[in-house]
């Protein structure tokens, strides 16, 4: 099953990643540069699954 990324998924990994990030960060208040690197890194990664999933539900 090939999975093809267009330009809106791409905003909505972005969007996703970004509400993501700040709630992680506000809630658990990373001491450095690498909690933060950290957090946005798990958002991001949990931004993409979530685009994946939605394009191998509407296929």
């Amino acid at each position: 099953m090939p999975i093809h990324f267009q330009s809106s998924h791409l905003v909505a990994v972005i969007a996703i990643g970004l509400l993501t990030a700040l709630p992680l960060t506000v809630r658990l208040r990373p001491q450095s540069w690498r909690g933060v690197l950290f957090k946005a890194l798990v958002a991001n990664i949990g931004a993409f699954a979530a685009v994946i999933a939605f394009e191998i539900l509407t296929e």
